[in-house]
Parts: C-alpha cells; sequence; structure tokens
C-alpha cells in the first residue's frame, strides 16, 4: 500500500490553470507537510525558467533530459527560506506534452534525488528515524490530464518508484493550528586560526517572498533552555587560538504550523525547533550573499534582514520572506510572485520584526576587539532585529560563520 497524499484543491486548481504555452514541459515544486500516515500537500510553485532555456524549451525535439537540475534544485533553496515551521519541499511535479507522457520517470527520479540532497546540506537538523523518506513525484498530461503520482524513498539510491494516491481536500489547511514564540539570542561564537583560509560559498541570489484568513488564536511557545552545568563538570571540548569571534544578538519571531489531524505535542514542538534553526540560518546566508554580491563596505555592525509574513488565501498558514531595511514592499510582493507563483498584496505584508541600523566590524587584532565590545555597541537599545557582529574580514569567514552558528544555535537551544 502506498503513500496518501492528501491535496488542497486549490493546488488542482493552480495544476490545471498552469499553461506550456508552446513549451514541452514544465516543473515545480510540492510542499506541505509530513505525517506518519499520510502527506498533506498546501500549495504547488513552478519553477521559474531562465531565459535562454525559455527558447530552447519550444523546440520541438526538446526532451525532459533538458530538464535543469541544478536550477530547479537552486529554486528549492530559495522556497525553502520562504516556509514556517512545519512545511517542507515533499517533491516535484511535471506538466508535458502528450509526446512526452511516456518520458519522465527517469528526469523527475534524478530531479527529486538532485532537490532533496541540495535541501539535506542547508539543513541544520536531522528527519527522525519515525519521519517517512518518501518524496513524490507527480506528472500530469497536458492533453488527457491523467494524473500519474509515484514515491521513492530519498534514503535508498536505488529506491524503485511506488504508486501513491493523490486525493484533494477543500479547505485542507483551513483549520491547521498556528505556532508562535518569539527567542531571545545572545550567541559567541569563536573562530580557529584555522577558519581564516575559509572562502565565501558560491554567490547565489538572494530572493524570496510569502499568504491567508489566519485563524482567530495561535498557541504561544515557550522554549526552555538546558542550564548552565556545574562547575565541576569534566569538559571534552578542545582549546584553539582564537583568531576572531562572531556574535548573534537579538530577537526572533518564530512561526510553525501543525495539521489538524490528531496533532501531537511532538510535532509541534519538533517543528519550532527546526523553524528557529532554519530562519537564524538563513537570516545569516542571506547577508553574507548580500555582502558579498553587493560588495558592501565593512563597519561595525550590521542588521540581519528581518521576516515578514503574507497569508495564504483559504488558509490558516502564512509564508515569510526577509527584508532588508532598504527593501520596499514591491520588491517583497514581486520576489514572492517569482519564486512561488503565486499574487499577494502590498497591505497583507506583516512585518514580524521591529527595524533597528547596526553595523558588522572588522578588525584583526581580535583581542583589542573583545576587550572593547561594550564602548563598541550602539547607543540606541536593540530591541527586535538580529545584530551580527563579526570581528574578521567579511570575505573570509563568511563561510564558516554560517556553519559554526548551526552548531551555536544548536548547542544553546536544542541540546536534548
Amino acid at each position: 500500500m502506498g503513500r496518501t497524499y492528501i491535496v488542497d484543491e486549490t493546488v488542482g486548481q493552480y495544476l490545471s490553470n498552469i499553461s506550456l504555452q508552446g513549451k514541452a514541459f514544465v516543473s515545480g515544486l510540492l510542499i506541505g507537510q509530513c505525517s506518519s500516515q499520510k502527506d498533506y500537500v498546501i500549495l504547488a510553485t513552478r519553477t521559474p525558467p531562465k531565459e535562454e532555456q525559455n527558447e530552447n524549451l519550444k523546440q520541438p525535439t526538446a526532451k525532459l533530459e533538458n530538464l535543469d537540475e541544478e536550477w530547479a534544485t537552486e529554486h528549492a533553496h530559495q522556497a525553502s527560506r520562504m516556509l514556517p515551521g512545519g512545511l517542507l519541499v515533499l517533491g516535484v511535479f511535471v506538466i508535458t506534452t502528450l509526446e512526452l507522457a511516456n518520458d519522465f520517470q527517469n528526469a523527475l527520479r534524478r530531479l527529486v534525488y538532485a532537490v532533496e540532497k541540495s535541501m539535506n546540506r542547508k539543513r541544520l537538523w536531522n528527519f527522525t528515524e519515525e519521519e517517512t523518506s518518501d518524496r513524490v513525484i507527480l506528472h500530469i498530461c497536458s492533453s488527457t490530464k491523467k494524473i500519474s503520482c509515484r514515491t521513492y524513498d530519498i534514503h535508498d539510491p536505488k529506491s524503485s518508484a511506488r504508486p501513491a494516491d493523490w486525493k484533494y481536500q477543500n479547505g485542507l489547511s483551513t483549520s491547521w493550528l498556528p505556532l508562535e514564540c518569539t527567542v531571545h539570542i545572545n550567541i559567541h561564537i569563536p573562530l580557529s586560526t584555522t577558519s581564516i583560509t575559509y572562502t565565501l560559498e558560491k554567490n547565489t541570489k538572494k530572493k524570496s517572498r510569502g499568504n491567508t484568513q489566519a485563524t482567530s488564536h495561535s498557541f504561544d511557545v515557550r522554549l526552555l533552555t538546558q542550564l548552565v552545568l556545574n562547575s565541576d563538570h569534566r569538559s571534552t571540548a578542545t582549546v584553539q587560538v582564537c583568531s576572531g569571534s562572531v556574535n548573534l544578538k537579538g530577537a526572533v519571531k518564530c512561526r510553525a504550523y501543525v495539521h489538524s489531524n490528531k496533532p501531537k505535542v511532538k510535532d509541534a514542538v519538533q517543528a519550532m525547533k527546526r523553524d528557529i534553526l532554519n530562519t537564524v540560518a538563513d537570516r545569516c546566508e542571506i547577508l553574507f550573499e548580500d555582502l558579498h554580491l553587493n560588495e558592501i563596505p565593512e563597519t561595525k555592525f550590521h542588521t540581519l534582514p528581518h521576516r515578514v509574513f503574507v497569508p495564504i488565501p483559504g488558509s490558516a498558514v502564512m509564508l515569510c520572506d526577509y527584508k532588508f531595511d532598504d527593501e520596499s514592499a514591491e520588491e517583497i510582493r514581486d520576489h514572492f510572485i517569482e519564486m512561488l507563483d503565486h499574487t499577494i498584496q502590498i497591505e497583507d505584508l506583516e512585518i514580524a520584526e521591529e527595524r533597528n541600523t547596526a553595523c558588522l566590524s572588522s578588525c584583526m587584532n581580535s583581542e583589542i576587539s573583545l576587550n572593547n565590545t561594550e564602548d563598541e555597541q550602539p547607543e540606541q537599545p536593540i530591541k527586535t532585529t538580529i545584530i551580527l557582529k563579526i570581528q574578521q574580514n567579511i570575505g573570509v569567514i563568511a563561510a564558516f560563520a554560517a556553519a559554526v552558528l548551526a552548531a551555536g544555535v544548536s548547542f544553546h537551544y536544542f541540546s536534548d
């Protein structure tokens, strides 16, 4: 017996409205939530084509072998930044002409594995043994509207396709349970001397954005962090020479959603923890990309982008995006349209965090910088904006910092 996918009817309407417009095929992502018995799909979004790819796909001889896996996986990475806790990319879909109806299996198999591999490299958390490792591939013939739904076990490279049920349901996520919390972060991460040889990872364009009538109430979540160990506790940590440090400080607005079909408390806790990890890491990564792409001069502090939420029409779920102070609401709207192919209203944007200005410093003499940290703080108090202070060259330590932040946040908040 294969898995069952319960799909919001708006997803079916979206897929049926996609026109090939002379192309041989259109591919995209399926987004939703997993559970032990079934998966829930609440959103579908087609992958925006490259300009040069647009022309190639209009050739009558175009094949699914021409599907750009690198472009599709990058879209999955960018779209995943816009998902609150509890949501993830469940799989991929492709709509083809009748001529390619029998040519989709191998191409989609490679794509779903490539997407999951790319996502795993970015995640700061691991799936539990209880969670399903199945990912779905959906094929729709543009002429006959015939649907083929199959799953692959992405933990098994040799997995064969298994049939799955694809069932539509009206108002699937209207009664999902929203969870909210604010996490105050104050993390000091030293950088070892070996880290100064690390380079900034290959830049990718920063594009991400988030739409509902929210439910009338949400659950306020409080996280209890681990107690400080006794002074007589023997540490196994190694001692390394410190060449600089990363300081991450501020308040993070987090949200997660769980389905309403007999959800468990542990599912809600897990979704919230993962959202905290995701949003902190995503903001740092976006800042590093912005510094690298725009060659912004180094300063004492930099403000990480603040989170913006936007509703999905007819759903209790809100998606999100990240906005710098100099970005306009129109840019957020345009990015949302490009990444998730859904139109939003500017007045629906909900800025979850206050704006504050801050800077990022570069200092080779880390000992002096650390000793004078308090004197360098801005005069105005930082309220709900995350501040990242790096006492080292940004181009040198950015990639390393992203990895270390994962360990830092995990250690401080999620040690079981």
